[in-house]
Formats: structure tokens, C-alpha cells, sequence
């Protein structure tokens, strides 16, 4: 038992340790060692128990984070677990590769002066001692409901629903494109963050409780929009967005400069053990290649952090703001320069060069003006400061866009908003269409998994509600 909370003035922050650079640099294992059970405790204990908690707050899921820091403290894991997963479906995965320092860690009220609980790391040990001891439990409900479900989509957002739709016996069915369950967390994300077990184990616990998943099933092709509003009595889109955001320079359409999210897949599915075209090629490889990443979020850190391990001789980083300005968690940006990765800041690419494939960016100094009227500064060239990086592998991580799903779906009555995002009435997350819910990135735009995990359960309420609702005025009728 934990003497007393508010250790933070006698004990220092402490994450779990990371391997040494020149040792993760050689594989895609996870680089943060687990926590020991003692030390999981006295991080634990640093909690101040603030009043307003604000890391609670600043929580996408507004996970209890003191009061499952208070049990962990006091060595009752099992209840911390109960509380953890209470509000979140998939905490084992948030507190790998949520950024905390952005979120809850970040507006912690002890981190300016003693350094924030050490929150996701202790989430992370709560469900990985869950899963060990045999606590977590597939998703099986009381009674069994006639009426079912069919959720486009089997990322974060998709799951989410699934899971809190089936606790309330429906009959749900999930339909992907791809071969495997998990979306991003499993094609975007590498093993170095996210080991892909972590992910797969969820899929067969799903399934386990009855769950039914339809894989390489293309919504559109395979099967009609229609067909599954015919067939089930709701339907959530959850398809995330994929489209790769593109640019206009002279040379972009070189051999050599791929999307990054073709790069990542690649990477993810050879190490799945698939024989990987790209990979043979050398075209996704980037062993032995001078590689330059476009881009300054989380998927530019991944991919850095991917060509480092493939073998790249170099591998820089052009991002056109300052180290500051980064979008993404500054953690990522710290184990990428442990890592070797070369940063570019205030840089940004004009051209591409090379005849038979690409050889170097041409890059133009850039400097930060005033804010705009979202208070970020802008970025405005500097005349005559060009230079060039060579390269013989560019990839291109400047962010994703919605697909056309209205064309894809064939259901040009999905309407959606000026920047392809599918368009919900906000209160009940229903598109025009009855029925037909839509939730997380493909609504939002590109996020965080946690908030498609946020949206995919707030979207499962409001279903639930909708068929209680449709079922109540089919027996009115009947009567």
C-alpha cells in the first residue's frame, strides 16, 4: 500500500527505460522497457489528486487518470484496470502511442516545476498486466438482440463502436478493404511504437465475442451501401482518411519520391512476413539510400524512424517551421535525433532533382512571420537562400485527405463538407441518410486514435438510441 499520494516533492519523474539507440536502431522492437511493478507504483504516487484534474480534462476519452493512478499506487491493479477501461477500449494501445505530452502528461499541474506523472507509461503497464493476468474479457453481453449493426471500417473509430454496440447484444458486423483488423494501427503505425500483436490479440478477443468481421470487403465494389442499409438496422462509416496530400514542385512525379503511407505499409507488411513487391524492389527500401522526409508530424517521425532501421546511409528530416512549430509529440522528435535523424527546420522543398529517378531536393530557407488568425506564425520565404539535400529516396509526409466516398460508395446522397469530410448532424453523429452514422477521421479530418476511439463510442450511444427508437415506432405500428 502506497503511504500517501503527492510524491512528486521527494520522488523524480522516471519513464520506463529505452534501449540504447544502437540497439533499437537494428530491429522494430518496442524501445521502452516495461515498467518494473515498483516503480509503476512510486510514478503512480506522484499524482498531486489535484481537485480540477486536468489531465483528465484534456483527455480526449476524459479517461479517471487519478483515480487509476491512485489504485496503481496502492497496488490494486485489477481495480485500476476496471477504471482504465471503463472509459477507453483500447488503453494498452493509448498509452503507447497516444502523445501524451501534448494531452494529458502536458497539462499535468505538477509538470512545470517536478515534470508530469508519468501517465501513459503507467496505462500501458495497468493493461499489459491485464491482458497477463487474464483480467481483460472479450466483449460478451447479457442477452443477445435481434436487431444488427454494420460498421464500415475496422481502424480505432470502427472497433470502438463495435465493441460498445456488442456489450449491448447486437449483432455486429464489421466490413474492411483490408486483410487484417486495426487500420492505421496496423499498416501506418510501426512495431517500434506498436507491436502488432498488441493489435491482433484485440481482433481475436473481438471475434471471440462475437463479433463478425467481413476482411477485404470493399464497400462499393463488393458490397452496396445500400445493400447494408437494407440489411442491418444502422450503419456507422468509420473509414479514416488515406488519401495522401500532395504537392505541385518541378520533378515530384521522379521515381523515388513515394507517399508515406505506402512507405509505412510496406515496411508494416514485411514485417508481417508478406512478400512485399516494393520492398524487393527497393523502390519502399530505403537500405542504403539517402533518404529525405517531407513533413513535421507524428507519420514524418515514423517514417524516419523506419528508414533509420531499413539501413539508410542518411536520413533528414525537411519540416518548413521551427522545432518549436512541430505538430508532432516532441518525444517522437527526441528519439528520432537519439536515433541519428538529421533535422532541417525552416525548410521547404521547390523542386525535385534528377532525370532516370530522383537525386536531391531543392529546398528555400524559410522564416516565421506574424500569426494568422488562428495565432500560428506564418511562413514566408527567404529570397535567394535555396540549397539542395541529395536524396535517393523522398517521402512525402505532409498529411492526409478524405477519400471520395460518395463516388466510392456510389451513394452520391452522402453529402460532405468543403474539405471531403463526411457531413453529421454533431448531436446525433447521423449523415443525411437514416441510419447512416459517420465517426472519427472520415468526419473529423486526420486525428488522433484517441479521438476515433472518443467518436467511435459517442457514435454507438446515439445508434443504440436510434434503433431503440425505430424499434419502439415498428411496434407502435404493428399495433
Amino acid at each position: 500500500m502506497a503511504d500517501r499520494m503527492l510524491q512528486f516533492v521527494r520522488l523524480d519523474q522516471h519513464q520506463p527505460d529505452k534501449r540504447p539507440a544502437t540497439l533499437r536502431r537494428e530491429d522494430f522492437g518496442e524501445i521502452y522497457q516495461e515498467f518494473a511493478p515498483e516503480a509503476a507504483k512510486a510514478q503512480s504516487s506522484r499524482c498531486s489528486q489535484c481537485g480540477v484534474p486536468f489531465c483528465q480534462v484534456h483527455c480526449p476519452l476524459n479517461n479517471n487518470i487519478p483515480d487509476w493512478l491512485k489504485l496503481t499506487a496502492e497496488g490494486r491493479l485489477e481495480e485500476a484496470y476496471e477504471v482504465s477501461s471503463a472509459t477507453n477500449t483500447f488503453p494498452e494501445i493509448c498509452g503507447r502511442i497516444c502523445p501524451q505530452d501534448r494531452l494529458c502528461e502536458g497539462n499535468c499541474v505538477i509538470e512545470k516545476d517536478f515534470g508530469s506523472v508519468t501517465i501513459g507509461s503507467v496505462e500501458k503497464y495497468i493493461t499489459d498486466t491485464a491482458w497477463e493476468m487474464g483480467w481483460v474479457k472479450a466483449p460478451k453481453p447479457r442477452r443477445e438482440l435481434a436487431q444488427s449493426v454494420g460498421i464500415i471500417g475496422a481502424g480505432p473509430g470502427g472497433l470502438a463502436a463495435a465493441e460498445r454496440l456488442r456489450m449491448r447484444g447486437y449483432q455486429v458486423h464489421v466490413y474492411d478493404r483490408y486483410d487484417r483488423v486495426g487500420g492505421l494501427m496496423i499498416y501506418g503505425i510501426p512495431n517500434f511504437k506498436l507491436e502488432k500483436e498488441v493489435v491482433l490479440r484485440r481482433w481475436k478477443q473481438f471475434e471471440e465475442g462475437g463479433i463478425h468481421f467481413h476482411l477485404n470487403v470493399a464497400v462499393g465494389q463488393d458490397i452496396s451501401l445500400e445493400e447494408l442499409r437494407v440489411k442491418h438496422d444502422a450503419v456507422l462509416i468509420a473509414t479514416g482518411v488515406y488519401k495522401a496530400r500532395d504537392m505541385k514542385a518541378p520533378g515530384i512525379g521522379l521515381p523515388g519520391i513515394v507517399p508515406a503511407l505506402d512507405y509505412l505499409t510496406a515496411s508494416n507488411r514485411a514485417g508481417l512476413g508478406e512478400n512485399v513487391p516494393g520492398m524487393a524492389s527497393g523502390a519502399m527500401n530505403a537500405a542504403g539510400k539517402r533518404v529525405v522526409v517531407i513533413g513535421g508530424g507524428d507519420t514524418a517521425m515514423d517514417c524516419v524512424r523506419t528508414a533509420v532501421r531499413q539501413g539508410a546511409t542518411s536520413v533528414t528530416c525537411l519540416y518548413r517551421r521551427d522545432k518549436a512549430n512541430m505538430p508532432g509529440s516532441m518525444r517522437e522528435v527526441y528519439n528520432a535525433e537519439e536515433e541519428g535523424v538529421v533535422f532541417e527546420w525552416l525548410g521547404a522543398p521547390e523542386a525535385f532533382l534528377g532525370e532516370a529517378s530522383v537525386t536531391a531536393v531543392r529546398a528555400q530557407r524559410m522564416h516565421l512571420g506574424l500569426p494568422d488568425a488562428t495565432g500560428r506564425q506564418q511562413v514566408q520565404p527567404i529570397p535567394g537562400s535555396s540549397f539542395d539535400l541529395p536524396a535517393d529516396l523522398v517521402i512525402m509526409a505532409l498529411g492526409f485527405d478524405p477519400e471520395d466516398l460518395p463516388t466510392a460508395f456510389n451513394e452520391p446522397g452522402l453529402p460532405v463538407t468543403k474539405w471531403g469530410t463526411l457531413k453529421v448532424d454533431h448531436r446525433t453523429m447521423m449523415t443525411a441518410l437514416p441510419g447512416v452514422f459517420a465517426a472519427g477521421d472520415i468526419v473529423r479530418g486526420a486525428s488522433l486514435v484517441v479521438w476515433a476511439i472518443r467518436d467511435g463510442r459517442d457514435a454507438a450511444e446515439t445508434m443504440h438510441s436510434y434503433i431503440e427508437q425505430k424499434t419502439a415506432a415498428l411496434a407502435v405500428a404493428a399495433e
